[in-house]
């Protein structure tokens, strides 16, 4: 069994904005969480939150960017459990800017959620990121985060 997180979201925004939420770490710390991350194929990053040890999280999901194309479409890698060495989930996050109109639609696709192991992680993250894409349109048309 395996499962896959698809969310499309509006922007009024065009690409090269919602690009520069995507990519600069100091604008995706604001609306998804701290990072070191680079816009540079090969850059392995660190997004850093609150444990969960109940679920068998630590808190530190591990990167590296695999694939970018300039304002259409960034892929990394995005592994998470109690250790780095050993996550129990080993997954793919693809971000895609599709221009509409005055603005643009952002697809996310997270797959890899493999076997009953990640049955949890999927339910969570699915609501997540649903949350986490209302938000940062909120954010950019605001520029307020909570």
């Amino acid at each position: 069994m395996q499962k896959t997180i698809f969310h499309q979201f509006y922007f009024e925004q065009g690409p090269e904005m919602v690009w520069k939420y995507l990519t600069d770490p100091d604008l995706l710390a604001l609306w998804l969480m701290p990072n070191d991350f680079k816009l540079e194929v090969g850059h392995k990053f660190q997004f850093g939150t609150k444990p969960k040890y109940k679920l068998g999280f630590d808190g530190r999901i591990y990167c590296e960017v695999l694939e970018i194309k300039e304002r259409k479409k960034l892929v990394y890698s995005w592994k998470g459990g109690m250790s780095k060495s050993s996550p129990s989930l080993d997954s793919i996050v693809t971000w895609t800017l599709i221009p509409k109109d005055e603005g643009c639609v952002l697809q996310l696709e997270h797959q890899g959620f493999i076997g009953f192991k990640n049955f949890i992680p999927f339910m969570i993250m699915n609501k997540g990121w649903m949350k986490i894409g209302k938000r940062l349109g909120t954010g950019m048309k605001t520029g307020n985060y909570e």
